[in-house]
């Protein structure tokens, strides 16, 4: 039985966070604080190294992780924003120590971070590639040997000769890929910088990354790409809070993901991330059935209602809105369908403190999985209120949809978005 690539036990990771300073309300508090501002100055450096004592300053990025990695795997790391995956890759790639735990790796690494990382503005392409690949490892007779792969699949042969900080962002990132990935290493980490490059080159780094995997190394993939994810990786990770909250098949775990941005979702009046003018503002998104029974999932071809709970902010405000939903594939966000009230003539006035738009659904013929919902208040062309994030999610069950007994996803290799009720004739 082969060893563990990666072993992480206990693994955690705290920092020390500004605090605000405090400050009097009288003049001669102020000149008290002046006179003591050096000792605290230096009380304040001192402690960002010691952790003697626990106190509101202190920030768990990461706490209690424990896992391991099989050569081979391709492991997909997910979480909200901020959740602790950039910190658990910097340790694994050795640019930070943990606080506690330890992490055993079997390999060597090459890691592909941040835009940029070990570049230097004044020398060119090609200069940056001998460094950046001595940074990370490599010999100058590997360089050499992978000069002409690195470049081509860099795609930056017309500007090798060019200092790097006339380079786009895309095409650093594209350089920066291509000179980890040839490293060949044991253990390739990448973050979620693929996000910059074009489609083309997005592919390109996927199928680089299955062929590192298929050569029998080791991929750890940080993206929020729910496609990407779901496509390249055989085992995912699921961090929250700094916290381990799910590992294992892929599906489950952007199930489990997928779940908790539901629940945080579930009251729209704490949303901050939001545009408009905000006179109306969106506090509530729920589905319903014909007989008006909030439901959790919906079969295809079944009749909904979308309920849409708003308030009005501002008691002057009466102006006609214009309500709109967007649906959209949760995994990667790509659009569906889109429906105004506008495009059937409808507009809503808003002469009361609350309301709740309703839009009547015949036949939702979506295929089954799960879909992210947008919403909008639009008023003379302008948003009013407009959640960035969603409102929430639908989940679609299909049940027997073309009265046949088999699934749409049964009847062709790819998986349609949408269900055609149609019939056929010479």
């Amino acid at each position: 039985m082969s060893k563990k690539v990666i072993e992480v036990n206990g693994l955690g990771k705290k920092f020390r966070i500004g605090l605000r300073i405090k400050r009097s309300d009288s003049l001669v508090g102020e000149l008290w604080n002046i006179i003591k501002y050096p000792y605290e100055n230096y009380k304040r450096i001192k402690s960002l190294s010691q952790f003697s004592k626990p106190d509101d300053s202190i920030f768990w990025a990461l706490k209690d992780i424990s896992f391991s990695v099989e050569p081979g795997e391709v492991l997909g790391i997910i979480g909200h924003n901020g959740a602790g995956k950039s910190t658990l890759l910097k340790i694994l790639s050795r640019i930070t120590e943990p606080s506690e735990g330890e992490v055993i790796i079997r390999g060597r690494i090459a890691s592909l971070l941040e835009v940029g990382t070990g570049f230097h503005p004044e020398l060119t392409g090609r200069e940056n590639i001998y460094m950046n690949g001595t940074i990370l490892g490599m010999r100058k007779k590997e360089v050499d040997r992978n000069l002409d792969s690195i470049v081509e699949f860099s795609g930056i042969e017309n500007y090798l000769d060019t200092p790097i900080k006339f380079y786009s962002s895309g095409m650093k990132v594209r350089l920066g890929f291509a000179v980890a990935a040839h490293l060949e290493p044991e253990i390739l980490v990448v973050d979620e910088v693929l996000a910059v490059g074009d489609m083309g080159f997005q592919q390109k780094c996927i199928g680089k990354m299955n062929e590192v995997a298929r050569s029998g190394r080791t991929v750890l993939f940080v993206s929020h790409n729910m496609a990407a994810i779901q496509n390249l990786c055989t085992r995912a990770l699921l961090l929250s809070h700094g916290q381990l909250k799910s590992i294992g098949e892929v599906k489950k775990v952007i199930w489990d993901y997928m779940n908790e941005f539901q629940r945080e979702k579930e009251n729209l009046i704490a949303v901050s991330n939001r545009l408009g003018s905000g006179q109306i503002r969106l506090t509530k998104f729920e589905v319903r059935d014909a007989c008006n029974r909030e439901i959790s999932s919906i079969y295809s071809g079944q009749p909904v209602k979308f309920f849409f709970h708003a308030i009005r902010h501002d008691c002057e405000f009466n102006e006609l809105i214009d309500v709109g939903f967007s649906i959209h594939h949760a995994e990667d966000d790509r659009l569906v369908s889109i429906f105004y009230s506008s495009y059937v003539g409808t507009m809503f006035p808003s002469d009361k403190d609350e309301i709740i738009y309703i839009c009547d659904i015949e036949d939702l013929n979506l295929a089954e999985g799960r879909y992210l919902m947008r919403a909008q208040l639009m008023s003379r062309q302008q948003i009013v209120d407009y959640p960035v994030a969603g409102v929430g999610f639908i989940e679609v069950v299909e049940i027997d949809y073309y009265g046949t007994g088999i699934k749409s996803a049964k009847l062709t290799r790819d998986k349609p978005s949408m269900l055609i009720r149609g019939t056929w004739h010479t």
